[in-house]
């Protein structure tokens, strides 16, 4: 399935100051039913965002309208736990484009650069940078600029490069999962599996 090419996003944040928050928290387990990529968005941090009447739960951050924007910032190690893909389907559905985080969990990172999410890790530092001016001003903007792999705070000009695996970033750019890869290749495939048979 593809999803929307990135290639500069600028948005104001979500800030998600809590360490070590694993996918069960992210979209609970009693959510995986579902095999198709739809309405996850309802319940990301399902747990967390209502009380067991379904009402809000006002003082959490995604209840919160002084806070809004395509980035979610979270602690260290965020997306730890289970596999599942849910998780990253659930964060994408809900309108992020970028989690932000000092440090991310290999197979949730995976799974969100599989389905249009860009992890972007930066140094402790740096995060907290970030959570402070978001304190200060909640309508502070990031810049992320996948090209150049950059994330920059905008208020203050402060930047910090991210790590990519190229062919992820590649597909990023394009809007491409893996199965748009491999059409987007198709002749030279043709072309390669006729060339063996020669």
């Amino acid at each position: 399935m593809a999803y929307d090419k990135f290639n500069i996003l600028t948005s104001s944040a979500v800030p998600l100051p809590i360490e070590n928050i694993d996918t069960d928290q992210i979209i609970p387990a009693r959510f995986l039913k579902a095999t198709k990529r739809e309405a996850f968005g309802d319940n990301l941090f399902r747990d967390w965002r209502y009380h067991t009447d379904n009402t809000l739960k006002k003082d959490f951050v995604l209840n919160d309208a002084t806070y809004s924007g395509k980035i979610l910032v979270g602690g260290k190690n965020f997306g730890s736990g289970s596999s599942r893909e849910h998780a990253a389907w659930a964060v994408y559905d809900y309108g992020f484009r970028v989690v932000v985080s000092s440090f991310f969990a290999d197979i949730f990172k995976g799974n969100c650069l599989n389905v249009g999410v860009l992890p972007v890790q930066i140094s402790p530092e740096f995060a907290q940078n970030i959570f402070n001016a978001i304190e200060a001003d909640p309508k502070t903007e990031l810049e992320i600029n996948l090209p150049e792999q950059t994330i920059t705070l905008k208020a203050t000009g402060q930047k910090e490069s991210f790590a990519i695996n190229g062919y992820k970033k590649n597909n990023m750019l394009h809007g491409f999962d893996d199965i748009d890869y491999l059409q987007n290749i198709k002749e030279d495939i043709v072309t390669f599996a006729e060339k063996q048979l020669i």
